[in-house]
């Protein structure tokens, strides 16, 4: 607990135990970064109790279509054994043969949103195939925590993602990375006023410094912005440091850490 705020991270990443490795360095492959943490959920437990970190909302993502069901069983189990400190978001795949069967099975495994990474798994965010995955997620009033941004490619910018708000304008996004990696100036003057459109703060400090942060949390404002450590990749230690840091009132820390993330996943 941190001020006295119940603190939520809603972007925590977690692996089986013997694939953990594996899928850590291929993450730190992709973006050119060496993790901070194992990527095990014992270890984001370890780490997240000590940097005073009370809930964790953990997902991973499916890189090809047969891995939804399993991906989505193992963050199920570890939700049910972890004595309330998780939540979990499932993954789907646009190519999957199924999408509608995989959003059933994700709904009776009582997981609460969905994670979508478009340059991991290599599809544009506006493309006709992912449509039916909105439109389900959109009915079943399932938040999408999806990864926005990044300047290398053109799966997941701010021209990818404005088609499917206004196409959905009832479908919650959260973006994460301060609605896009790398090309924040850009998610900041298109995302403003957009009423279902969120964002988190993780992967973003050690790339845009104290002054661009607080810019950009103001400019969305604090309700509409979630604190995540996209652990494995950074200490949540370090991350909640940096985040006290800035200039927040008592709101709206409280928002950020708190009460935004228990409103968006139906947290008690």
């Amino acid at each position: 607990m941190i001020n006295n705020i119940y603190t939520i991270d809603a972007h925590c990443h977690i692996y089986p135990e013997k694939i953990a490795a594996k899928a850590v360095a291929g993450t730190d492959n992709f973006y050119g970064l060496n993790a901070a943490g194992k990527g095990t959920t014992t270890d984001l437990v370890a780490r997240g109790k000590e940097a005073g970190i009370d809930h964790f909302i953990v997902q991973s993502v499916a890189t090809i279509p047969h891995q939804v069901k399993s991906i989505n069983e193992f963050i199920h189990r570890e939700v049910e054994s972890s004595n309330g400190l998780m939540t979990g978001l499932g993954t789907l795949h646009p190519e999957s043969e199924d999408i509608k069967g995989d959003v059933e099975h994700l709904l009776e495994l009582g997981l609460k949103g969905v994670k979508l990474h478009p340059d991991i798994q290599a599809f544009k965010i506006d493309d006709g195939k992912c449509l039916k995955i909105y439109e389900l997620c959109q009915e079943k009033k399932l938040p999408i925590l999806m990864h926005t941004g990044d300047h290398r490619y053109d799966y997941s910018n701010p021209n990818r993602m404005m088609p499917v708000l206004k196409a959905y304008p009832f479908l919650t996004v959260i973006g994460a990375h301060l609605g896009g990696w790398s090309v924040w100036e850009k998610a900041v003057e298109t995302y403003l006023d957009i009423p279902n459109f969120y964002v988190d703060c993780s992967s973003c400090f050690s790339f845009i410094g104290p002054e661009k942060a607080e810019k950009y949390i103001k400019a969305y404002g604090a309700d509409k912005v979630l604190f995540g450590t996209d652990y494995p990749m950074w200490s949540p230690s370090a991350e909640i440091e940096y985040f006290l840091s800035l200039s927040l009132d008592e709101n709206e820390i409280c928002s950020i850490l708190n009460m935004n993330a228990k409103k968006l996943f139906g947290l008690e």
